[in-house]
């Protein structure tokens, strides 16, 4: 009997990238939450440029060339010192307060639940068992495996090798509109968490099978 996979986009969707703007505060004051949003931006221009261009590198290093770009950009003027402890706070950014619990109820149904992240497994790995989720997930799929990033095709591909699961029997959560896009074109059920009521789903894209608010309402939809 098939079984369903739930796959967990972890940036964005199950840990909170603006978890920087407290370090960034310190420095840069009130124009810490553009900064941050700034830097997420171009660390995901960059893993799709680097993605179409075939010169892989790996997500973190997306990340340290978006810090060196963003600070140029906005005239941050920030030291290297002060680069390298941003760096290592990326490392230990927080859960959303809904996760741990959500990820239980998936776990008590028998739900096999993966992180699946543009970010290394080792990355991934120390980010989730840090924020206490990682005894949460059954397995860790990184597109660093295929040496692409999400949304290629390859990727949600590799996802479907890694578990022997169907594409029917396979869902993305994600609250990343790109990343929901790409499950579906690839044949994956796909769930958009709109974690800001303001966000805007990419129109072009095909629509979500499901969306909400966290992931508790995605647990009482889909369990």
């Amino acid at each position: 009997m098939s079984k369903r996979v739930l796959a967990f986009d972890v940036y964005g969707t199950l840990i909170d990238t603006h978890g920087v703007i407290a370090e960034l505060e310190e420095t840069l004051g009130e124009r810490a939450a553009t900064f941050s949003q700034r830097w997420r931006d171009k660390q995901l221009e960059y893993s799709f440029r680097r993605s179409l261009m075939g010169a892989y590198a790996p997500f973190s290093d997306c990340t340290r060339e978006a810090l060196e770009f963003t600070d140029r950009a906005l005239g941050a003027g920030l030291t290297e010192g002060q680069k390298d402890r941003l760096m290592a706070t990326y490392g230990k950014l927080p859960a959303f307060p809904d996760v741990a619990e959500a990820l239980e109820r998936f776990a008590r149904a028998g739900v096999t639940c993966v992180a699946f992240s543009n970010g290394t497994r080792e990355a991934v790995d120390g980010l989730l068992s840090q924020a206490g989720l990682r005894d949460h997930f059954d397995d860790i799929v990184s597109a660093d495996e295929v040496k692409r990033f999400k949304p290629d095709p390859a990727v949600y591909s590799h996802l479907r090798d890694r578990m022997e699961s169907e594409a029917q029997d396979t869902w993305l959560i994600s609250s990343n509109p790109f990343d929901v896009i790409g499950a579906r074109h690839a044949g994956l059920h796909a769930a958009w968490i709109r974690r800001s009521a303001e966000a805007p789903f990419d129109a072009w894209g095909g629509e979500p099978d499901v969306t909400v608010g966290d992931l508790w309402e995605l647990a009482d939809r889909l369990i």
